[in-house]
């Protein structure tokens, strides 16, 4: 997640106002001594002109713990902040929050300028264009000085121009009467606090059920509203609930629920106007690697029950017309298999990487089987669609008339519709190009590529979210019967004085069609008379290859102003996160452009463990291969400096979560490669965690960065355990660590063990410029709307701006 995530969760809220993207695939959340490092510091101290405060940091207590495994023994005497309910823990959390001020207090006035600049450039109120299900315009907005979203809806009339020039330049205008499904705002103004998990509307559009998490600690609480009467039913409010499905009766709704280690791991089903006092059990998974997720088939059709490991799953479908029948099991579980599931006029169409007799398919990545709903007592998978040369199939939609496909080529993003029914026997091996697929038309330098709800299944017009680090987010529908696409809005950006940046919105340009990754030009056709804008004239997006320690290519994306970059004097960031086969997010952030005018560059270093090359790019950077990871991300660091893209002396690494494994593993073995860094909910802890399954997902862990009960697992972890293999008697980079007391996911005390114990182990005066900032409210996602994460990030610029030595400047 980067600096603009939640602000980007806000302004694309109408991803999960329906329902969530039915994007199945997406729900699956050596040493390095041959790498050549330049030493970008003198041996002298890093910070000689930092600023410090005059008081020393905190210093906490020790208390004696030794810990033993595989025969090797250590202390760990700050192990006792693992207990959260100690009064010492908190205590020391507050003293940190006032060092952390202490620390910044010279940068008031530039994070006041900052935070300014990035509220200015937000436009007034958000809203998101309407989407159409059965007779309603379902929308949400943002009104003007609000922080959260509110979910709405109007029935729909005719309309001529695109939806009456979006509803009359968002004034929703019309006689029908806006009705309001959930507004944030009041929630967050009952609680303090507020995320919205999940959000279902009944297929007969006469209930809404949600979860909300009140505390930080993602406890969710289901609750139902009456869309009718506006009213909550007080007799539902279900706790630690997750994911949500209805049956076409409107009155089933199955839900899944967690354990103490908030593993979903039961499916239950409640029945709306029933007296029942306990809910119906469906479904319960006793296998502590396992999580259970429901969703509805695309067409209503099924409810699919899915038991998911990180690399496994298993799954059974329910009959949506008669829930009460029960489940049956549609995918037995196999280690190392995946199913998605979709349904289609009888047939179960099913995204998997099972491999194939006689070694048609090695079980790398994935293509698409499908076999008929009789048979689903001993499935017969039909092998129907293998992906192209050099192209990863990465995930599905499915429609009435067409089937959508989500595909990367060599690390780049490709969207593509199929006609259906198919028109072919399958008797022999079928690849995507032999279907004549129309290839959506996408930006040049798109980087990402989200689905809109798109939860209509007989519509023809499929819905995308379209975003790069030169490109505000654009919405786009693809009319997939006529091959044509519209530009429905694209983000607004106040580019004016006040917003402090270079470039006037009429300065946005038009952009390309990405036709490099498509081998048939046809396929790409468009409307001349509708293009995507950006800001490719005023800001550069390159994307370069780096050769990691292995010979391996590594995509590197950097972003810098034409205007202001200066070759080998420009200061700038390197962002990284790889882990759990997941995608850097590198979608626009306006909020960056206060780095960029001020000729500072931003890359992204897309490292195997992450996703953009498909299942095997994730696997060479899990398990015992994750020093792959931190090699890739070393080799990016060195080639920023090394091509003059950022000074010697003026690098920063930024991570959040399991990224911070990787940036601070990184830091230990190679303190000179990082001026600064930002540690965002910090997984350092790395090797502590992982032998405590009482954790939450430590368990379902083991199969992405091993299980140290297994001594080649645990030899592995402990060698780039960030805790663990902190350098001693060194210069140390300037470091500031996030987090948050109702963090469910990393615990608080992570970062403040690690900080504590950098402060002993590092140079004296270096370590008094690692600071912890600790949230007493929120959770793993951070807390605020979108005015408030821009005091977060201007938080944050301000702290590199200090710790390179340009408070000044």
């Amino acid at each position: 997640m980067n600096y603009c995530e939640r602000t980007r969760i806000f302004s694309m809220a109408h991803r999960a106002l329906i329902h969530l993207p039915h994007c199945h695939a997406a729900k699956l959340k050596l040493e390095l001594t041959n790498v050549t490092i330049t030493s970008l510091f003198s041996t002298l101290c890093h910070h000689p002109t930092t600023t410090l405060p005059p008081q020393p940091p905190p210093s906490p207590r020790k208390l004696p713990f030794t810990v033993s495994v595989h025969g090797r023994t250590w202390e760990d005497p700050y192990h006792w902040m693992s207990n959260t309910d100690d009064p010492h823990l908190l205590e020391h959390l507050n003293r940190e929050n006032s060092y952390a001020d202490a620390f910044m207090a010279d940068t008031l006035k530039l994070r006041s300028q900052l935070s300014s600049e990035m509220k200015a450039r937000l436009p007034p109120s958000i809203c998101t264009p309407p989407e159409r299900w059965g007779p309603w315009l379902y929308y949400q907005y943002i009104p003007e000085g609000k922080e959260y979203p509110v979910m709405c809806r109007k029935l729909e009339t005719e309309r001529s121009g695109w939806m009456n020039t979006f509803l009359h330049r968002h004034g929703m205008a019309g006689s029908k009467r806006e009705e309001v499904l959930l507004d944030w705002n009041e929630l967050a103004e009952k609680y303090g606090y507020v995320h919205v998990g999940t959000c279902r509307v009944s297929p007969d559009h006469n209930y809404l059920a949600y979860t909300v998490d009140i505390s930080g600690g993602e406890r969710f609480m289901l609750q139902v509203k009456d869309l009718r009467s506006g009213l909550h039913d007080p007799n539902i409010e279900v706790d630690d609930v997750v994911s949500l499905a209805w049956a076409r009766d409107a009155s089933s709704l199955f839900y899944t629920q967690s354990d103490e280690n908030q593993r979903p791991y039961r499916v239950l089903c409640r029945k709306l106007g029933c007296d029942l006092v306990n809910d119906l059990p469906i479904f319960t998974e006793s296998d502590s690697s396992f999580c259970v997720d429901i969703t509805s088939t695309k067409d209503g059709k099924f409810i699919t029950v899915n038991s998911n490991s990180r690399t496994s799953s298993e799954v059974y479908v329910i009959d949506s017309t008669n829930p009460m029948d029960g489940l049956q099991r549609l995918c037995e579980r196999t280690s190392g298999v995946q199913y998605f599931v979709e349904h289609h006029s009888s047939l179960f169409y099913i995204l998997t990487n099972a491999p194939l007799p006689d070694g048609q398919w090695s079980g790398e990545e994935y293509y698409l089987v499908r076999c008929r709903v009789e048979d689903i007592e001993s499935p017969k998978l039909q092998t129907i669609i293998l992906p192209d040369k050099d192209t990863s199939l990465c995930d599905m939609d499915i429609f009435n008339g067409h089937l959508v496909l989500f595909l990367n080529k060599k690390g780049l993003p490709l969207l593509c519709s199929l006609n259906l029914p198919f028109e072919i026997d399958f008797k022999n091996q079928v690849y995507i190009q032999d279907l004549k697929p129309w290839y959506f038309p996408l930006p040049l330098n798109t980087c990402s590529s989200v689905p809109g709800s798109n939860h209509d299944f007989l519509n023809t017009v499929y819905r995308v979210v379209l975003s790069s680090p030169v490109m505000p987010d654009v919405i786009a529908d693809y009319d997939m019967s006529r091959q044509t696409y519209s530009i429905v809005h694209q983000e607004e950006v106040n580019c004016d004085s006040a917003g402090q940046s270079r470039i006037p919105p009429f300065e946005l340009i038009n952009n390309p069609i990405q036709e490099a990754c498509i081998e048939s030009k046809e396929s790409a056709s468009h409307s001349d008379s509708q293009r995507w804008k950006d800001f490719s004239e005023v800001y550069c997006c390159k994307r370069e290859e780096v050769v990691s320690h292995d010979g391996v290519k590594v995509p590197l994306t950097i972003v810098y102003s034409r205007e202001f970059w200066q070759k080998g004097q420009s200061p700038g960031i390197l962002v990284g996160y790889g882990a759990y086969g997941e995608d850097l997010d590198k979608s626009w952030c306006s909020d960056r452009l206060s780095l960029l005018d001020r000729g500072w560059v931003v890359a992204f270093a897309d490292v195997r463990g992450g996703g953009g090359g498909g299942r095997s790019w994730h696997k060479s950077g899990s398990g015992l291969n994750k020093h792959n990871s931190i090699s890739d991300f070393v080799s990016c660091g060195n080639y920023l400096v090394n091509e003059g893209y950022i000074r010697k002396d003026h690098l920063g690494a930024v991570g959040w979560s399991a990224g911070c494994l990787l940036v601070g593993a990184t830091i230990n073995m190679y303190p000179q490669l990082f001026r600064a860094a930002i540690l965002k909910v910090p997984f350092l802890d790395v090797c502590n965690t992982l032998l405590d399954p009482s954790l939450p997902l430590t368990i379902l862990d083991y199969e992405e960065f091993g299980n140290p009960q297994i001594q080649s697992n645990f030899d592995s972890i402990f060698s780039f355990s960030p805790y663990d293999n902190i350098p001693q008697d060194c210069c140390f980079p300037s470091v500031m660590v996030t987090s948050a007391v109702n963090d469910s996911r990393v615990g608080v005390w992570e970062g403040a063990k690690w900080v504590a114990k950098v402060r002993d182990s590092t140079c004296s005066r270096c370590s008094r410029a690692v600071i912890m900032k600790t949230s007493m409210v929120g959770g793993h996602f951070g807390e605020g709307g979108r005015y408030a994460q821009c005091d977060e990030t201007a938080y944050e610029y301000a702290f590199f701006m200090k710790a390179f030595g340009m408070l000044n400047e």
